[in-house]
């Protein structure tokens, strides 16, 4: 039978977390076999481990992990071993804004054995112009630099066979800050079988978007410095 490990990173996030909980949380219930709701706090300044950790001692599959602030990467892929290392078979990762739909998850389910992962692609987004810009221009930064055409990167909706991750995470640096997107480049360039599904994508349910322009170049130009060594690694190991 089938064991999946829900991976939601939360950063000051105690506006959302209670209900982000209560979205997800019947999706591991229901599947049983072990299943769990990991919640990852990224160091918040604020009540988010508090809260998770309240609903943990009330919720028998939800675990309440806290940790050193190290951005929203390198808590995702913090998620990703540990749930290797319990012995997942199936990883799915979302976030803790709300943004996503819980009802969306099951038709991912269905196709957990046709692919190696299976990723939301965000039609009709509803997050703002910064954040679209953002995704269309990785697009194209993805193509230059790994040659790679990958529709949304980096979305924050993905179904993934454990078996297959476990196998690539080595090649994803410690603390790395955009860690599904070279998940995403790493499957694109071993043409391991990935699957694109629409998904909705609401406004931040609540809190505050810690993203602005300002902020977005200051990621970009770190990116493309840390793109062309990553570039130059994938080439050692032949990929």
């Amino acid at each position: 039978m089938d064991k999946l490990y829900i991976v939601i990173p939360a950063y000051n996030e105690e506006e959302n977390i209670k209900a982000v909980i209560n979205d997800w949380y019947p999706i591991v219930d229901k599947i049983g076999n072990g299943s769990r709701l990991v919640i990852i706090d990224d160091g918040s300044k604020d009540m988010t481990y508090s809260i998770i950790k309240e609903q943990a001692d009330k919720l028998e599959a939800l675990e309440a992990i806290t940790k050193a602030n190290g951005g929203h990467g390198a808590t995702i892929l913090y998620g990703y071993k540990y749930a290797i290392k319990e012995g997942a078979d199936y990883i799915f990762q979302t976030d803790s804004d709300g943004q996503t739909l819980p009802e969306e998850f099951w038709s991912f389910w269905e196709k957990r054995q046709e692919a190696d992962m299976v990723i939301g692609h965000r039609k009709g987004r509803q997050d703002g112009f910064s954040r679209v810009f953002v995704t269309k221009t990785l697009k194209l930064v993805l193509r230059f630099c790994f040659h790679v055409n990958i529709k949304d990167a980096n979305t924050p909706f993905r179904l993934m066979k454990a078996s297959t991750l476990k196998e690539q995470i080595h090649l994803v640096p410690d603390e790395y800050n955009l860690s599904n997107v070279l998940i995403s480049v790493i499957y694109a360039r071993k043409k391991l079988k990935v699957e694109y599904m629409p998904i909705t994508f609401r406004p931040r349910q609540g809190g505050v978007n810690s993203i602005n322009m300002k902020r977005i170049i200051r990621i970009g130009r770190q990116a493309l410095r840390d793109f062309k060594r990553i570039n130059q690694l994938l080439k050692k190991e032949n990929i």
